[in-house]
């Protein structure tokens, strides 16, 4: 059993106690989190499709961690016009579990 879900602009597909790094979510760790924005459900050989959210969907999920990726470098640079501009960024994540996938 598995299912797609929407959260932080993006979408993953998720099954029963998967492991995913997703985008900051304000909770704080050990809690419960609901991702009520389904996209589908496959259920063996049935299939719950949402237009374009599945109506009573969820997914469960605890919050393992927080934490900061690696760091990227953004470089920008114009020959001839001594121009060079160096950054870094570090996106902030929340480690999270998957408890629970329930359909309507």
């Amino acid at each position: 059993m598995y299912a797609v879900i929407v959260t932080g602009g993006k979408q993953y597909k998720v099954a029963k106690d998967d492991m995913l790094k997703v985008e900051k979510l304000a909770v704080n760790e050990g809690d419960t989190v609901t991702f009520d924005q389904v996209l589908m459900i496959a259920d063996g050989e049935k299939l719950h499709l949402g237009k374009p959210v599945l109506e009573g969907g969820k997914v469960v999920a605890t919050v393992v961690a927080h934490g900061r990726h690696r760091k990227i470098h953004v470089l920008k640079f114009k020959r001839r016009k001594h121009y060079l501009k160096r950054q870094g960024h570090r996106q902030d994540f929340t480690q999270i579990k998957i408890t629970d996938i329930a359909a309507a």
